[in-house]
């Protein structure tokens, strides 16, 4: 997320490291290399002016504290600020129970994908949600509405064959409330570019299901585009929140660092992938981090408790102890892995590893090396080393790699649980000397997929 935003800022403040106070000059070079990188961002040009304008007046002057490198105060400020531009604080929605929410936006922006998102959000903290499909021009909107609602058990209904916008909303509202939903959302049409009938019918249905929240889901990776969306629905509609999907992607973080400031509407929920679960409560702290490459520890240890089983992780935790670990067990932490998200993404929330970059295809080689193990017996998962030449060969046939690869992913196996073994004998010191000797060879002795790059 931001991978190259957070790269330039972390260019930018190293150039302050050594300086002994904080002066004008000193800071010039570093604020313009900040400037420009938000600029390349797609940050809003008096955005970005009125910004700097902010970090240079609190910086400037300002005696290098004693233990503390000029460029990590410039960092608390500029963090600060960034805080500030996202906004303050947490911005959820409202209390009120039964509480109606209207998703609004144009086509493509993932405003379906993001009403069952939300709708899955919503039941994991105690809800009851209930979703209607009310985009009357796209079959196959309704279609996608409908078979993600029946995947996460959400309360479901639509028409197919009325044309009357309004009405297909309150038939909703009623079948919604005859369920004794508490959470009713509907997802509406959207167009490629805003027009007059657009607005109108979204306009009709918000009078005839008087909801409490109304919702922009803006493609984040639109930049300033999303942000003019953002004004233009808001203008006719006051939005209550929006939603920042595809963040995942390639976004410059333009739309993130604008929105807000521009349009005075608070971000509320992002999406950071193309699953059910990715897609995560806006906080503004946590994401200005990751955007100065500090992390987001908090955020990762939310989704580490959501996805990851305790009474397992106690029970690997003691196999590791007795260095007692098989393939059986790694495919299981696998597993577990992949439920909080692309490797990358865990990266990124990882305090001095934000900025990192895994090599390309980090996640399809852990999908290779899952598809090995799933193609050995329980007996080879639990004693691999009965993996004869006739067993590599069959197994490789039966994941559709070469013997080669099977063959590399056994020797790292080997090595894991030889450290494991020397973890439990105290021969810490010998285990970094194969660790430093590990990394001499490119990195590569781990799993999967070799090393990382900055």
């Amino acid at each position: 997320m931001f991978e190259s935003l957070t790269d330039k800022l972390s260019s930018a403040l190293r150039n302050l490291r050594g300086v002994g106070q904080l002066s004008e000059a000193n800071m010039a070079a570093a604020l313009a290399e900040v400037r420009t990188a938000l600029l390349a961002a797609d940050v809003h040009f008096k955005v970005v002016g009125d910004f700097v304008a902010r970090v240079q007046t609190k910086c400037v002057g300002q005696e290098v504290l004693k233990g503390v490198a000029p460029g990590q105060q410039v960092v608390k400020i500029i963090n600060d600020e960034l805080v500030a531009l996202l906004g303050q604080g947490t911005t959820d929605l409202s209390p009120k129970r039964p509480l109606k929410i209207l998703m609004v936006g144009l086509h493509g922006s993932g405003k379906t994908t993001s009403t069952a998102k939300l709708g899955k959000l919503l039941k994991k903290r105690g809800s009851r949600p209930f979703v209607i499909g009310a985009d009357i021009y796209r079959p196959a909107a309704i279609d996608q509405l409908e078979i993600l609602a029946k995947q996460e058990e959400l309360g479901f209904y639509s028409d197919r064959a009325t044309k009357d916008v309004p009405a297909l909303g309150a038939a909703g509202l009623a079948a919604a409330q005859a369920a004794n939903a508490d959470c009713i959302i509907f997802d509406t049409a959207g167009r490629l570019q805003i027009d007059t009938d657009l607005i109108e019918e979204v306009k009709k249905l918000r009078a005839r299901v008087q909801p409490d929240e109304v919702l922009l889901v803006a493609d984040g990776a639109l930049g300033q585009e999303a942000v003019n969306v953002a004004k233009a629905f808001h203008d006719a509609l006051q939005l209550t929140g929006l939603i920042l999907t595809k963040l995942d992607g390639d976004t410059r973080g333009g739309a993130a660092l604008s929105i807000k400031s521009v349009t005075g509407v608070p971000i509320k929920f992002i999406g950071t992938g193309e699953k059910t679960g990715d897609f995560e409560t806006f906080y503004p702290d946590r994401l200005a981090s990751r955007i100065l490459g500090m992390g987001d520890v908090v955020s990762l240890v939310e989704k580490a408790q959501e996805n990851i089983d305790q009474k397992e992780a106690e029970k690997m935790a003691e196999k590791l102890k007795k260095a007692d670990f098989d393939l059986e067990d790694f495919l299981s932490q696998m597993q577990q892995v992949k439920k909080m998200g692309s490797m990358q993404s865990i990266m990124g929330m990882i305090p001095g590893m934000s900025g990192m970059q895994l090599p390309a295809g980090a996640d399809k080689q852990m999908a290779r090396t899952e598809a090995i193990i799933r193609s050995m017996t329980k007996q080879e998962r639990r004693k691999p080393q009965i993996l004869d030449g006739s067993r590599r060969k069959r197994i490789a046939d039966g994941a559709g790699v070469k013997i080669a690869d099977v063959n590399q992913l056994m020797k790292q196996f080997d090595q894991m649980r030889q450290m494991m073994r020397m973890m439990k004998g105290g021969g810490d010191k010998k285990m970094m000397r194969q660790l430093e000797a590990m990394q001499a060879r490119g990195g590569k002795g781990g799993f999967p997929g070799g090393g990382f790059r900055r």
